[in-house]
């Protein structure tokens, strides 16, 4: 699940610089150094993020999404606009989505155990980023959170294959990932 959780009191800023670097994301043929995102892999798959988007836009839910520029890569290839959904919950989601969505939840600080249990509920694991300089809420986090990768104020791609560990727990998996 591509869920960004945001906290109440700069939520708006980081979705207004979320939207601007969208807007500057080109699509197309991922051979060429320009494009930033390629086509999802086949046609069941653009189906099916598309039919998400459209429920979540049928619910209610805000829904950004980034225009796509016609051409001939467009008309070959599978592709889905960069969208951003913001959720009431993580519960509104039912299953893993695979393809240029993100989703966003804000909370309020005093319920980030709620938030917790909703992250944990989801019954994936198996990356978790936390951006935040309060060392108990890193503490809370990294106690309470069931992920298999947990970074702490940095990205949270690139575990180094043959390197670092890197797996997941529950509907993610549980133990090492190939390359880990």
């Amino acid at each position: 699940l591509r869920v960004l959780c945001l906290q109440d009191d700069s939520a708006d800023r980081v979705i207004e610089m979320l939207k601007g670097a969208m807007a500057e994301c080109r699509q197309g043929n991922p051979d060429r150094l320009s494009v930033d995102i390629g086509p999802v892999i086949d046609a069941e798959a653009k189906a099916g993020i598309d039919k998400h988007i459209e429920s979540m836009r049928a619910k209610g839910r805000s829904v950004y999404q980034t225009s796509i520029i016609s051409g001939e890569d467009f008309r070959r290839g599978t592709f889905v606009q960069p969208t951003l959904i913001e959720l009431e919950s993580i519960d509104e989601l039912e299953r893993e989505i695979f393809g240029p969505v993100l989703h966003i939840v804000r909370y309020s600080r005093k319920n980030l155990d709620r938030l917790i249990q909703h992250i944990n509920g989801s019954g994936y694991g198996l990356t978790l980023g936390v951006h935040t300089r309060i060392d108990e809420t890193i503490a809370k986090i990294i106690g309470n959170v069931h992920a298999g990768n947990v970074y702490v104020n940095r990205n949270i791609v690139g575990a180094v294959v043959g390197v670092q560990p890197f797996g997941g727990e529950g509907l993610s998996g549980t133990g090492p990932k190939a390359g880990g």
